[in-house]
């Protein structure tokens, strides 16, 4: 027992006593821990000492709260206003515009509610401001995510889906003139960005997929073949991050390369079509399709980031991604 008055004889070889007359009485290893940590913490005082450590503060009945909770406080005031003032503008839209039980049971988004919510800026928390967004911090736009999930989550995911992994890798990689010609529309809401990368035969493997983009013979434009599964709005999406497999053959022989690469693809290009909503268990006002690209002619200026460098690109906008999940 660590916290109790003792009257009798010294029965271990180190005890202290705290403010209140209480001796706590350690045990061996606890003592030598506490031996070694008070030696280096005298021999260099830039070590930290035992009220650093949180374990050895449950032994000595000292809990230190701060490191229960050790998250970064990464918003300043002014930060904190803005995200405030966003949190009580979109507060009021879900409590008095927004109604997730119908969308639910419509299995589709009212779209009459959803431009309210497209006007006050909610398809562009992350944009930049120069391009027309909020420009949130990755801290704010988690608080934004808290907020809608807790009034529906298949919204949510709809939403997120579009700003998170959607027009992201835009942001993360794509040339100023793309992001000139994307990120405005897709801030507005007036055009819904998707993520298409999983398909029947890659989903954890997302390297292996089959779609393929070949470059036409001019050089000016891929021609892109394959299909996508499980598309987050990929009913709804004007425009869309695709991941396909750059198919080229080396200068005299018949030996193919290829190379994941990204592109920005339109459905205005033609060629595009999607399948019918997923039904799904839950989450049922969130547009779930497949997508089907037959012969899609996509100009070159459109690959985003690198040829050959698409799982490198995938990867940074999952990655960039996951806080909104979680959040």
């Amino acid at each position: 027992m660590l916290r109790r008055r003792l009257n009798l004889v010294n029965l271990f070889p180190l005890y202290r006593y705290d403010a209140s007359g209480y001796r706590h009485v350690l045990t061996s290893t606890i003592a030598k821990t506490l031996q070694r940590t008070q030696l280096s913490t005298s021999q260099n005082s830039s070590i930290l000492g035992p009220e650093h450590s949180f374990a050895l503060g449950i032994f000595n009945n000292k809990i230190n709260t701060k490191q229960m909770f050790p998250f970064p406080n990464t918003l300043n005031d002014e930060s904190k206003q803005t995200v405030s003032l966003v949190l009580n503008s979109f507060d009021r839209y879900f409590m008095n515009v927004h109604d997730a039980m119908q969308n639910d049971a419509n299995e589709s988004l009212n779209q009459e509610a959803f431009q309210t919510f497209k006007e006050l800026g909610g398809m562009g928390f992350l944009v930049p401001e120069d391009y027309g967004g909020f420009g949130l911090t990755r801290t704010q736009y988690a608080r934004i995510l808290e907020l809608s999930g807790s009034h529906d989550l298949s919204f949510s995911i709809a939403m997120a889906a579009h700003q998170s992994i959607g027009y992201k890798g835009i942001m993360l990689f794509g040339t100023e003139e793309q992001k000139q010609q994307y990120l405005p529309v897709a801030s507005t809401g007036e055009k819904l960005v998707a993520f298409c990368l999983t398909e029947p035969t890659a989903g954890s493997d997302a390297n292996s997929v089959r779609t393929t983009a070949v470059l036409d013979d001019d050089g000016k434009h891929y021609t892109l073949n394959g299909n996508k599964i499980w598309i987050t709005n990929g009913g709804l999406a004007d425009n869309m991050v695709v991941f396909a497999q750059v198919v080229s053959t080396k200068d005299g022989s018949d030996e193919t390369h290829q190379a994941m690469t990204a592109f920005i693809v339109e459905r205005d290009f033609g060629g595009i079509t999607s399948g019918p909503p997923e039904k799904k268990m839950g989450l049922n006002s969130s547009n779930t399709t497949s997508i089907y690209f037959d012969n899609v002619k996509v100009p070159v200026k459109n690959v985003l980031g690198k040829v050959g460098e698409g799982f490198k690109v995938a990867m940074n906008i999952l990655n960039n991604g996951r806080f909104g999940v979680s959040a």
